[in-house]
């Protein structure tokens, strides 16, 4: 779980400042669950996942990393996943959303793809990209935007 402040939290519809800090890239001690985004644009769509799991006091952390752009970053990561204790990657991509099949080609944890609504297509692009999988590479997928259903998700597996 990422760092959580000692003053008391509004009440109201509101931000969660522990969950946008961990959208800043923070290291986060022993996180059990990986988000991983293709863009720092995508980091506003992607915060329901981290509040989800902060809400279940999972920890996680958040890493920008494109599957077009870093191809091996991506790869390195979630080839070492599993030996730095995470149990569940999250990838939230949009357009060719290549992020969740990439991830799930280089790991054997569970891996929730959330297509994320691009300008054009209606996510639908998105979505068709992490749902087509070919056999022996799976992905589990969200709806479009659907980030806080993958952070409930990733909350299952991890107490499974």
């Amino acid at each position: 779980m990422s760092e959580i402040s000692e003053e008391p939290q509004p009440t109201g519809p509101t931000t969660m400042p522990a969950v946008e800090e961990a959208f800043e890239e923070i290291n986060v001690a022993e996180p059990l669950v990986g988000i991983v985004i293709g863009s720092k644009n995508d980091k506003p769509k992607m915060q329901p996942a981290g509040a989800a799991l902060h809400e279940a006091g999972i920890r996680y952390e958040v890493r920008v990393m494109s599957a077009h752009r870093d191809p091996e970053l991506v790869r390195e990561y979630c080839t070492n996943a599993r030996m730095r204790g995470l149990k569940v990657i999250i990838a939230g991509a949009g357009m060719s959303a290549a992020l969740p099949g990439v991830a799930a080609a280089h790991t054997d944890l569970p891996v929730i793809g959330v297509p994320i609504l691009g300008s054009s297509l209606g996510g639908l692009d998105a979505l068709l990209s992490a749902v087509q999988m070919p056999p022996g590479i799976p992905v589990a997928c969200v709806a479009i935007d659907g980030a806080k259903n993958a952070g409930m998700l990733a909350t299952r597996i991890v107490n499974c």
